[in-house]
């Protein structure tokens, strides 16, 4: 039955997830008729001495309840005092602060669910020569401090969950809800193969676009990456050249779709070439916008017509300045992740909200029909 419910249900947003998890929090109220006093967040914290040294603190019994903590390990936005100087927190002082919060539930809780949306490590997920293997290593961890499930967004290699074989673990894609995105602030995109084509930026990508290629039917084209591997830069070996492989794209609209920004350089090289070919209009899905070498040159590709439109989720910390791009459209998650929360609290399986197949296809439809305007706020 629905109102079965596997326990009390509390929510945990770490530091830096207070607005995510407030709309979460909303939804969770109002689908379950309870009053503007009541809540399902839990007061806890990571208070830090002068060393940076902190501890974990929970300042209610969770005894009994489904917990599910959600950290954005990522969030450079918060900061703390080490030694009298302002230290912004690295993923190592976020996941550090998420095992010291499980740790203060002192097992009580009758399970533990950590939704991380983009996984902590999660680029060092293979080995290749004598390194770690940070991600597995964290997983591990995780279920071995009692986590039943984790729950992650466009893992970077979902394969990772092989290090934890009898422990949940879900990759969720947010491709609806970028769609759904596209059609509202782009009204008059034509979503047929005759007009629009998905790219994938290189070879480590073809499974998303594979994914929106199928469910749009439309066409797909890839470019990939020639590395120097004689020469590591900042960690990784740089690219040489972008090489395209697909049909003719003079006069299409086109998606590049990736699992994250970071530097950007690969996604404006990319759509560079792809104007050079003919190329109308770019947009870019990508799950997390990390943009970590700044906004100037997106604002230069945009002044120049290189990009169009980039849709990056609310996942994961965005500056006040990347909010206020003109090319910048953010794709709400909050809304999803509180059904999968209100789902997996009820004990119910989750298939369905991880399969958006047929929602998109309605979308699609809404759109094509001209009715994009009264698409509303579904998942």
């Amino acid at each position: 039955m629905r109102d079965t419910l596997y326990g009390d249900l509390s929510v945990i947003g770490m530091k830096g997830c207070e607005q995510f998890v407030s709309q979460v929090d909303y939804y969770l109220k109002e689908w379950r008729n309870h009053g503007e006093e009541r809540t399902f967040l839990v007061s806890a914290e990571c208070p830090r001495f002068g060393t940076g040294e902190a501890k974990g603190m929970i300042h209610e019994s969770l005894r009994g309840h489904d917990v599910y903590i959600i950290a954005d390990v990522f969030n450079y936005g918060v900061t703390y005092k080490m030694y009298g100087q302002t230290v912004p927190m690295s993923p190592d002082d976020h996941y550090a602060d998420l095992k010291r919060i499980i740790a203060a539930i002192e097992g009580k809780a009758r399970r533990v669910s950590v939704i991380m949306p983009m996984l902590y490590e999660g680029r060092q997920h293979k080995r290749s020569s004598r390194e770690s293997l940070d991600c597995a290593i964290m997983l591990q961890e995780l279920v071995d401090m009692g986590v039943s499930n984790i729950l992650t967004f466009d893992a970077h290699d979902p394969r990772v969950q092989n290090a934890i074989p009898l422990s949940g673990f879900d990759d969720v894609r947010p491709a609806y809800q970028m769609i759904k995105a596209l059609v509202r602030n782009v009204p008059d995109i034509v979503l047929d193969k005759e007009n629009l084509m998905i790219i994938s930026p290189d070879e480590g990508a073809m499974g998303r676009c594979m994914y929106y290629s199928s469910v749009l039917g439309i066409d797909i084209g890839m470019f990939y990456k020639r590395r120097n591997y004689a020469v590591v830069v900042n960690g990784k070996n740089p690219v040489e050249a972008h090489e395209y492989l697909g049909r003719d794209l003079t006069g299409k609209d086109v998606i590049i779709v990736d699992d994250m920004i970071a530097s950007g350089d690969s996604l404006l090289d990319v759509a560079l070439q792809l104007k050079e070919k003919g190329v109308k209009r770019i947009f870019n899905f990508a799950t997390f916008g990390l943009f970590t070498e700044g906004l100037e040159k997106f604002d230069k590709a945009y002044k120049e017509g290189v990009i169009d439109k980039i849709f990056t989720t609310n996942l994961i910390y965005r500056t006040p300045e990347l909010l206020s791009k003109e090319w910048y459209c953010e794709v709400n998650m909050c809304k999803y992740v509180s059904y999968i929360i209100d789902t997996l609290n009820h004990d119910h399986s989750i298939s369905g909200l991880l399969n958006p197949v047929q929602r998109i296809h309605n979308i699609v439809e809404k759109h094509k029909s001209g009715q994009g305007g009264q698409i509303r706020m579904e998942l």
